[in-house]
């Protein structure tokens, strides 16, 4: 069954249903691309103010999210999404960071993790793989965005890392999530990125029989390659109970009347948005 649900009331958003039926303080989910004012190609929900749409619909988007999950607009913080492994811990002096320009995100960080109640965590996708943290004990979200190049560079791995060491989340009761990216169908990868993959198996010491899991050779230069399968193995190896690991089902590259691709629109797209966010108690 996919975990990340559409609301009927609500087009814009799937919700992550069984995190927040544990606590009615949080809300976590992904958007979908209906439901907002953006027009064409951005039509109609476009969350990302770099993809040249007008900012005035953006922002009006962003807005309808915050407010439609319980936040107020200036609670929305991001970080700039460099394809980066790097991880930020965002204080009450951070809370609002990127929320309507991209000149003031948190700069070149890929993730974020707060403890912080009434902040609004972001972040924003056209097939790339959103990840999700909560630490339940202590009251710790984070999230983090794994295109090739954060997930070969295990930014997993670093917000499972950063959260031990800043807040003292153990790994094993921690609770992750994997949602909607583009899936093992539809992405296929040049040598570049699978000689990536080989060398990051053999950093992590994972078995090479697992290899043929996630990488699905066509020819000699070309593979179709599952990021979700390889962060969700990251997750493992960084000590996460494999029952504690949530993973969407759905392809943005096959349901491009639900979500925006970048590589089955050949770049000209929106873009969706994870959240995570505690109300204040």
């Amino acid at each position: 069954m996919e975990v990340f649900q559409q609301q009927a009331s609500s087009v814009h958003q799937l919700l992550l249903q069984k995190w927040t039926e544990l606590d009615d303080s949080l809300t976590v989910g992904f958007t979908t691309r209906n439901g907002g004012i953006s027009e064409q190609p951005y039509h109609t929900f476009n969350i990302g103010l770099h993809v040249n749409d007008q900012p005035e619909a953006v922002l009006h988007n962003r807005r309808v999210l915050a407010e439609s999950v319980g936040f107020s607009f200036d609670a929305w913080t991001c970080g700039e999404q460099v394809h980066s492994n790097v991880v930020a811990i965002v204080t009450k002096e951070e809370r609002g960071r990127g929320s309507v320009s991209m000149a003031d995100t948190l700069p070149g960080v890929d993730g974020i993790i707060t403890n912080e109640r009434d902040i609004l965590l972001t972040s924003f996708y056209a097939d790339c793989v959103p990840l999700y943290f909560w630490d339940q004990d202590n009251h710790v979200i984070g999230l983090a965005h794994a295109g090739w190049k954060g997930t070969v560079s295990a930014i997993a791995l670093n917000m499972v890392n950063t959260m031990r060491a800043a807040f003292g989340t153990d790994p094993q009761r921690l609770r992750c999530a994997i949602g909607p990216a583009i899936d093992g169908c539809c992405y296929q990868v040049n040598e570049v990125v699978i000689n990536r993959i080989y060398e990051l198996w053999k950093e992590l010491e994972l078995p090479d029989d697992q290899l043929e899991i996630v990488i699905k050779k066509q020819n000699e230069n070309f593979a179709l390659i599952n990021l979700k399968e390889i962060n969700r193995r990251i997750m493992i190896k960084a000590g996460i109970l494999a029952s504690h690991i949530e993973i969407s089902e759905m392809c943005t590259g096959c349901r491009t009347d639900l979500f925006f691709s970048h590589r089955m629109e050949n770049g000209k797209t929106g873009r969706m948005a994870s959240w995570i966010g505690l109300r204040k108690g």
